[in-house]
């Protein structure tokens, strides 16, 4: 059995003081084997602080570069591990500077693969993103056929995007194989309306998406399995705000945790 994570942890260092807190309170209760980490902020490089409280020695760091999105400032994903890593990988998405990570560990004398990302950002579905998907399908299928693998992110892309169902075609949502249906979302929460910028740029990305003030909300974060694998859990983390100010929340999106086990062969 083996238990993952993904968060997005938001770039933005304001309160981060606070919302790391809320975050390491948060992982730490889940004892994860490995953490997909996205929006992990640079130079300040926010993944290494939460690596030493959470005792996750083992880090992939990937900054992405040149950077296409305005106002956005240097930024990465990372992977923190439990385990060594027997290898390490990256994959030049060829858009918007953005990298796909994988390592390999073994636990408990098993050798996996976990994949980690932040894929093309874009209000609603983008051709550009499926490209990215491609490749990424393309580039964990070169692996062997033996291996289980566990890709984890931000796919920026809501369920019937055709993003994602090229992603369902050869892996499975943890989530929706737990439960029968992607959550109802797992992003933003109220940390996205705490302060008037924040509050106006959700505004001014749900018109130039949806062409409605109404406040937009969807799944947009996956843990996706191979056939390998058999989910024991599968669930949202990281959904309640700090105990003393209902707004401040430990990110702009929630975390998925997933309890992965091997299937049986047949």
């Amino acid at each position: 059995m083996i238990k993952v994570i993904t968060i997005n942890i938001l770039f933005e260092l304001d309160e981060w003081e606070r919302r790391r807190e809320l975050l390491v309170e948060g992982l730490k209760a889940e004892k994860p084997d490995l953490i997909g980490l996205q929006e992990v902020q640079l130079p300040e490089d926010t993944s290494a602080w939460l690596a030493e409280r959470l005792e996750m020695p083992y880090v992939q760091l990937v900054p992405y570069q040149n950077n296409e999105i305005p106002g956005i400032p240097d930024y990465g994903a990372a992977i923190l591990s439990r385990y060594p890593f027997i290898q390490q990988d990256i994959l030049d998405l060829h858009s918007q500077g953005r990298f796909a990570q994988r390592v390999r560990v073994e636990i408990n004398g098993q050798s996996i693969t976990f994949c980690n990302g932040h894929y093309y950002w874009y209000p609603g579905a983008s051709p550009e993103r499926v490209k990215q998907i491609q490749r990424l399908r393309d580039w964990l299928g070169e692996l062997p056929p033996e291996m289980p693998i566990v890709a984890v992110g931000d796919f920026n892309g809501t369920p019937k995007t055709r993003a994602i169902a090229h992603m369902k075609e050869n892996y499975t949502s943890a989530y929706a194989s737990h439960w029968g249906k992607e959550p109802e979302y797992t992003c933003p929460t109220p940390l996205s309306r705490r302060g008037w910028r924040r509050w106006l740029r959700q505004i001014i990305l749900n018109w130039k998406a949806n062409k409605t003030l109404k406040p937009w909300r969807g799944t947009l974060d996956y843990i996706f399995i191979s056939s390998h694998w058999q989910v024991r859990d599968c669930r949202l983390i990281l959904t309640q705000p700090a105990p003393f100010d209902r707004t401040l929340y430990p990110s702009d999106h929630f975390g998925l945790v997933a309890d992965l086990a091997i299937a049986p062969e047949p």
